[in-house]
């Protein structure tokens, strides 16, 4: 039996294939402009101080228009978002490659949106803040697909190295995929909170707190690589602390990881 998709345009027996263009053209050029007045508003006055009817008027609809795309100013934001969102993953899908170790393909999957939120940290910070526990609005589906098809994405990259045997293979892929996305949802929400986000010194964090989770899911137990490399904070060559970070730790005091170190 076959089923039409839910945004398929229903054929009236009084609507010519013509008329229903036209219509389906005002439809989707009204969307844009509400659109594009809703990131310009919230840019210019901030989420909380734009209103629904200012948005209205500046896209030059009625306000009803504006609720028959948006229940409320949370929803606006994913209008914005949704499909920058679902044309950023479709290409950051095409960036892993089989060559690259695990974490090297979960960095390539994130590496266009950490650009993406680069461009526009206020409107992301907005985005990453109204995204919690998002589920009720018009605009909720489309995000939760978008959300569901990178974390397909994450589990396939998670499955491929527990056949190659790279990382314990009893552990749920489905599962670990979760718990990366989670970690790395936190990481993005630090790097963007910073006054002046950038792509580039994010995505190396980014990376380092991957890799601490990946290593952790070594077959042996034991880290393959180093996350800083010979000379970093642990030496890949000997899984020991580097001796010149040593010297710089007072007597009877424990480290981490020093967040910003840079070797001398």
């Amino acid at each position: 039996m076959r089923t039409r998709e839910a945004n398929s345009p229903v054929m009236k027996p009084d609507s010519s294939p013509k008329e229903l263009g036209l219509r389906e053209q005002k439809k989707l050029e009204k969307r844009l402009r509400i659109r594009a007045a809703a990131r310009e508003l919230f840019s210019k006055y901030g989420y909380d101080a734009a209103t629904l009817r200012q948005i209205a008027k500046r896209a030059n609809v009625g306000l009803g228009t504006v609720f028959a795309y948006a229940k409320d100013k949370r929803d606006l934001i994913f209008l914005i978002a949704n499909e920058e969102l679902s044309a950023i993953l479709d290409g950051a899908l095409r960036r892993p490659n089989s060559d690259q170790s695990l974490a090297d393909q979960i960095l390539a999957l994130f590496d266009p949106h950490y650009r993406y939120f680069g461009k526009d940290p206020e409107l992301s910070r907005l985005i990453l803040r109204e995204l919690v526990f998002y589920s009720d609005g018009k605009q909720a589906a489309p995000f939760h697909l978008v959300r569901r098809r990178f974390l397909w994405a994450i589990e396939e990259l998670v499955r491929t190295a527990q056949l190659k045997g790279s990382i314990r293979a009893p552990e749920d892929p489905s599962a670990l995929a979760r718990y990366i996305f989670y970690l790395t949802s936190g990481e993005i929400r630090q790097w963007i909170a910073t006054p002046h986000p950038r792509a580039t010194p994010g995505l190396a964090e980014l990376r380092h707190v991957i890799q601490l989770y990946i290593d952790g899911l070594q077959p042996n137990g034991q880290p393959t690589t180093s996350s800083h490399g010979p000379g970093g904070f642990m030496d890949a060559r000997s899984s020991n602390l580097n001796p010149k970070i040593m010297r710089k730790v007072p007597p009877g005091r424990t480290i981490t990881r020093p967040k910003h170190y840079q070797p001398s």
